[in-house]
């Protein structure tokens, strides 16, 4: 149910703005506007104010302003002035542009919003990288605190948490350049510099698998025991919470990390293998052999022990004041902005894979999960679906605002609109690649759901 809701909020609020930003900059050019629409098909409410008709229809998946034109039926010729078609080309371009242009300005405000409120996040202090990762290459091990990065221009820029690091190196990698670091010790001594190079990547997709070959996993985590499920192999091995592991098998454990991937590894062949841990409880050492339960994971097996494994990870407030939130708000929405533009074009020229484009069902997930994070989390998804719905809508596809916006470009060079054959045969088109985008993205929804990606 929570889900659903806030996947209806979403959905209504991004609309809304999207449609509101075309009313108003109409109206303020003198603009007929005859209904102000959110969702299409059968109207289930209905509010006339002023000379607007303001309605919500039965299907929520878009909306509408329809403005008087004389293209689509007779204007009384004492208000044919106020007819769209009847406007200077910068009048349309702005009327046109306002939608997309509102949904990224909302994006700065949802941004900045979260920044003010101010979330909770795991500090920037990194569990073990995986084997043969890149970072490991790097030489990033257990335990670093990742202080800074080398911005493009040379400066150094502060990093605030793991998710912050995590942005930027998404953002290296679909470009294929690499990131340098400043990194210390966990206690913030012995600074050094390492480089991930992540041009080295194939990144044709944003993945677990992108994630896995970048290296970088969760945030560093002591290795001690939480709660123990009764008559699971750990508590019929004797581990009890609180239970800090030194070694097993003689090797000594860095951290949470590596013990949980040495679990899942000792069922590799199908059988839990037996381990022998050392373990420190209240000040004295023990001894205790652990058999995890084989249990299937896809078309392997891996070891469980039925208990939480890992200490909560040091957490830090990231919140800034009003000037720094809003510019940092502008500059998210700015490189989200560039970064969708990036991966459509590379989806394009076959560089990307078109499972990157996702559809309502995983809106409507990530939603419901943002909401239960709390109101900056939620901010920060609305903020990300914003970004993406005017930037998809300012593409130079015909039925989007930014087709219109070509056509007007075609306007200005040439001294002549497109003609009534062209934009026919264009908006054919158009209709044919929206449907094949929506088609490919509520496939990749479906696939993830299934786990077939």
């Amino acid at each position: 149910m929570i889900t659903l809701l806030a996947f209806i909020v979403t959905l209504a609020t991004l609309i809304v703005i999207h449609e509101y930003g075309h009313y108003r900059v109409a109206v303020a050019c003198g603009v007929k506007v005859l209904r102000f629409s959110v969702g299409f098909g059968r109207v289930v409410w209905r509010h006339v104010r002023g000379e607007t008709e303001f309605v919500i229809c039965a299907l929520p998946l878009g909306g509408y302003v329809r403005m008087l034109d004389e293209r689509e039926g007779d204007v009384p010729a004492h208000e044919a002035h106020r007819a769209f078609n009847r406007q200077s080309l910068w009048r349309r371009t702005a009327i046109v542009a306002a939608g997309p242009l509102a949904n990224l300005a909302l994006a700065v405000l949802l941004y900045a919003s979260a920044h003010w409120i101010g979330v909770d996040e795991a500090k920037a202090v990194l569990g073990s990288p995986a084997p043969a990762s890149l970072a490991e290459r790097a030489g990033l091990r257990s335990g670093d605190w990742v202080r800074s990065y080398a911005a493009d221009d040379g400066d150094w820029v502060e990093l605030d948490s793991l998710s912050d690091l995590r942005w930027q190196v998404t953002q290296r990698a679909l470009v294929g350049q690499p990131l340098t670091l400043t990194v210390t010790d966990a206690r913030g001594r012995n600074p050094r510099q390492v480089t991930l190079e992540l041009q080295r990547l194939e990144s044709r997709e944003v993945d677990a698998a992108l994630a896995r070959r970048i290296g970088l996993g969760g945030p560093y985590s002591e290795p001690v025991m939480g709660e123990v499920k009764a008559d699971g192999p750990a508590a019929q091995a004797g581990l009890r919470k609180g239970d800090h592991v030194l070694r097993v098998d003689g090797a000594m454990v860095a951290d949470a990390t590596e013990l949980r991937e040495r679990i899942r590894q000792s069922a590799a062949d199908g059988v839990g293998r037996a381990m022998t841990w050392t373990v420190e409880r209240a000040g004295q050492t023990l001894d205790i052999s652990v058999r995890p339960r084989a249990t299937p994971d896809g078309a392997r097996s891996v070891g469980r022990i039925e208990a939480y494994v890992g200490a909560p990870p040091e957490m830090v407030k990231v919140r800034h004041g009003p000037i720094d939130g809003l510019v940092k708000g502008a500059q998210r929405t700015w490189d989200v902005s560039a970064l969708t533009i990036r991966m459509l074009g590379r989806m394009l020229i076959g560089e990307a894979s078109v499972r990157n484009l996702s559809g309502p069902l995983t809106i409507a997930d990530y939603a419901g999960q943002s909401v239960q994070q709390g109101l900056a989390y939620y901010l920060g998804f609305l903020a990300l679906v914003s970004v993406s719905l005017g930037v998809l809508n300012l593409l130079p596809l015909p039925m989007l605002d930014g087709g219109h916006l070509m056509y007007y470009l075609f306007e200005a060079a040439t001294g002549r609109p497109v003609s009534d054959l062209w934009l026919a045969r264009l908006q054919r088109g158009g209709v044919a690649i929206l449907l094949l985008m929506m088609s490919v993205a509520l496939y990749n929804d479906v696939a993830r759901l299934l786990g077939l990606h």
